[in-house]
């Protein structure tokens, strides 16, 4: 060894387990000519390497800069060590470290050379799971850490020898995935239909491409669980998909040829097309160009578009005749994903007539993830496939707490020092599949990130099942229990992401969330710190006539409003939409409210676009979560910087918006509705945060609720409020919706933790 080389330690934090992190480093060495070693261990990766100080220097930052696309790099350590010396660069066995953890990759969409791969490499021609370290399942696979093939369900695929080979060969871009197999050692297709099995998968493709062209279904095994596909261009194969399915009105999920294909039907700017063909392959919403089967978006000038992402999928699209197939959850109503073989064989196989699975079981259930962009923001509607377990970092140490999240859209999340870890998405805990499934999946959390628990947080409400799950944990655990308001955690999930202290004025719009009063809020007007805060106003309380009942008929809160605003003297029969109401419904409905009967009150900003969408009776009675918004953002013309007037009276009065809404509509100017009405709303928001500036200096907006994935009242927000010069906000790695609520609780636990100490 030369008398100016040392031995030199760094340290790597961060996304770099499963992204081709190792081999990386290995390849980066051999081009500096250096020797020593570089090892997984459980809380990062360890490089040694033997050299002068500014070389060790020069590779480090080499390290940050020159990373696989899917890592991230979150802190470099250069230190010396006494190691040493090396008889060349090596990648050594992975360690354990104590209850220490590193990041897991999320899932990673097949890569350009694999897809090359299936044509050119032996062993690999049209193998259906095709990877490399550049791509691959990791997430979905993962039992425990560190990232290494014997920890996951790949731990049963003996790699044959040329694999073999090439997993030991530090050159090879297949060195160390672990994941990697070929036609001769790896998991295989089988289709089961009609009580006969095949498996050849270029049979398998043929048949598929042969059901689809019929216009009948098949259920096949995903990454993350079953997915159910059909010809998105047949009308009838869609709609008989959706009756057999039972899912009434919900848009599907297309995905397309390639992205040429999917610009021919969707409009989809640069920053769009650059998401849709990123590794993390979400569903995109885009708006609709050119028409599918009617049935697939049911009336909605918007498709949730995806491109292919698994090798299987590249691999049918050759034989398709169709350029778009339908891709929908295979799962029950309302109930998680199916991963089990067995269950899809009894479940999916009335469904679709066709279930084609393999031998290699999902560890970790995760959906495809539903985005959305506005104003070049980034909406994440459903967090899952591409995107989990990434965390999200913190300035906070959340190390040790549980936060349960909400009754909806759940997701729960676990600190790990300034690192919180969100589930995927898990749903509506409402059901006994869906409760199973939050349950293994905090065990499942709790194993693979090492997990402790020394404090649990939950929501206020009393009769959440994510607040039971939590106050049974401090019990068994004999933990402190903190309970965090709704939208003062959705706040606090905003300014988490974006790093904010201090105080904010919060503004959080969404259907439904329990009040401090005991009324459900929603429409929500704050003063925020990531320990507490201040309820400054709000929309005028109204009725929700029969309880949940009003949510699944919007009418009922059409009625409510009018009921509020005008009095119980008003004609409600001179308006249309109540002609077609029975009328004994119709008078047992006010009656309810003249008494006060299963009348609770809410402000919930999410039931004030339920009623106007039933008064223009685009949708008087939902057939799933948010149409009537979802119809009502549909309908919106020509561009107008219309609004209807309001009143600021300690609260939000909203009597002169509904009585102009009344005026357009009875002079049949239906179509200018949607447009005032959404930017209404946005100027009721610019006019109450002017008003808590000025009587508090505070010049940051945070925006959060489920209401703000709407990307019309989103960007208008937006542009009212940056013109006027406030520093806005919003949920960028987390949803707006309840799936990001946990991480405000998370957030708001830690700090008073640390407030108290």
């Amino acid at each position: 060894m030369n008398a100016i080389e040392k031995g030199y330690e760094i340290f790597i934090t961060g996304l770099v387990q499963g992204v081709g992190f190792r081999p990386f480093i290995y390849r980066l060495a051999l081009s500096y000519g250096l020797t020593g070693e570089v090892v997984n261990r459980s809380d990062g990766v360890r490089v040694v390497i033997m050299c002068d100080s500014e070389t060790a220097g020069r590779f480090a930052d080499d390290i940050r800069k020159q990373a696989p696309p899917a890592a991230v790099v979150r802190s470099v350590v250069l230190s010396e060590t006494d190691a040493g010396p090396y008889g060349g660069f090596t990648i050594s066995p992975s360690r354990n470290i104590d209850e220490t953890i590193t990041e897991v990759s999320p899932d990673i969409a097949v890569c350009a050379e694999c897809l090359s791969d299936l044509d050119t490499d032996q062993g690999r021609i049209d193998y259906p799971f095709i990877n490399c370290t550049d791509c691959g399942p990791r997430f979905t696979i993962i039992r425990s850490l560190p990232y290494d093939r014997v920890n996951t369900s790949m731990a049963p695929f003996e790699m044959c020898q040329r694999c073999a080979s090439q997993y030991g060969t530090m050159s090879d871009r297949r060195f160390h995935a672990q994941p990697v197999a070929c036609n001769n050692c790896g998991p295989v297709y089988t289709l089961r239909a009609g009580g006969t099995e095949v498996t050849g998968i270029s049979d398998i493709t043929g048949i598929i491409s042969g059901r689809l062209a019929a216009g009948e279904s098949v259920a096949l095994k995903s990454v993350g669980g079953y997915n159910l596909m059909c010809d998105a261009l047949n009308e009838e194969a869609v709609a008989g998909l959706r009756k057999r399915k039972q899912r009434d009105m919900k848009p599907f999920a297309v995905m397309f040829r390639d992205i040429d294909v999917l610009k021919e039907y969707c409009i989809a700017t640069e920053e769009e097309e650059t998401l849709l063909l990123s590794w993390r392959r979400p569903i995109l919403i885009l708006r609709q160009k050119k028409a599918l089967a009617p049935s697939v978006s049911s009336g909605l000038n918007t498709i949730g578009a995806m491109l292919p992402h698994m090798p299987v999928h590249h691999m049918l699209f050759r034989k398709f005749s169709t350029p778009a197939v339908v891709l929908t959850s295979g799962n029950l109503s309302d109930e998680p994903i199916i991963i089990s073989d067995p269950v899809a064989l009894l479940h999916l196989m009335p469904v679709a007539g066709c279930v084609v699975s393999y031998n290699r079981e999902i560890c970790n259930r995760a959906d495809d993830s539903v985005v959305r962009m506005a104003a070049g923001n980034t909406i994440l509607i459903r967090r899952s496939r591409g995107y989990v377990p990434q965390p999200v970092v913190l300035r906070s140490d959340t190390e040790g707490i549980f936060a349960a999240g909400a009754e909806q859209k759940n997701t729960f999340c676990i600190g790990r020092g300034k690192a919180a870890y969100m589930s995927q998405y898990i749903g509506d805990i409402k059901n006994v599949a869906t409760w199973d499934f939050y349950t293994e999946t905090y065990n499942l959390f709790s194993s693979l990130f090492r997990f402790n628990p020394s404090l649990a947080v939950c929501d206020m409400h009393p009769e959440y099942l994510s607040g039971r799950f939590a106050r049974e944990l401090a019990g068994e655990y004999g933990l402190p229990l903190v309970t965090v308001q709704h939208h003062h955690a959705h706040a606090v999930s905003v300014m988490a992401e974006n790093s904010l202290d201090g105080k904010v004025i919060g503004v959080i719009m969404d259907g439904t969330g329990f009040g401090t009063d005991g009324h459900t809020w929603g429409s929500e007007f704050l003063v925020v710190s990531p320990s507490d805060f201040e309820r400054y106003t709000h929309f005028d309380y109204f009725m929700m006539p029969g309880g949940d009942a009003a949510v699944s008929e919007p009418w009922r809160m059409a009625l409510s409003c009018l009921y509020g605003c005008f009095g119980t003297s008003y004609d409600f029969t001179s308006i249309r939409l109540f002609r077609e109401i029975d009328g004994k419904k119709l008078a047992s409905v006010i009656e309810m409210m003249d008494r006060g009967i299963n009348s609770p009150l809410t402000c919930g900003a999410g039931r004030l676009f339920d009623s106007v969408a039933a008064l223009l009776q685009l949708c008087t009675n939902s057939s799933f979560d948010s149409e009537a918004p979802m119809r009502l953002e549909s309908a919106i013309g020509s561009s107008t910087m219309d609004y209807y007037p309001f009143s600021l009276n300690g609260t939000v009065s909203l009597t002169e918006m509904f009585d102009a809404i009344l005026g357009d509509i009875a002079r049949n100017d239906h179509s200018l509705v949607p447009g005032r009405f959404h930017n209404t709303v946005a100027q009721i928001i610019l006019a109450v945060c002017i008003s808590i500036r000025n009587d508090t200096g505070l010049d940051r907006v945070v925006l959060s609720g489920g209401v703000f994935q709407n990307s019309y009242l989103l960007e208008k927000s937006l542009y009212l409020l940056s013109m006027k010069g406030f520093r806005v906000y919003t949920n960028n790695q987390v949803p707006p919706n309840d799936g990001g609520i946990s991480l405000g609780q998370l957030v708001t636990a830690a700090e008073r933790r640390r407030l108290c100490v």
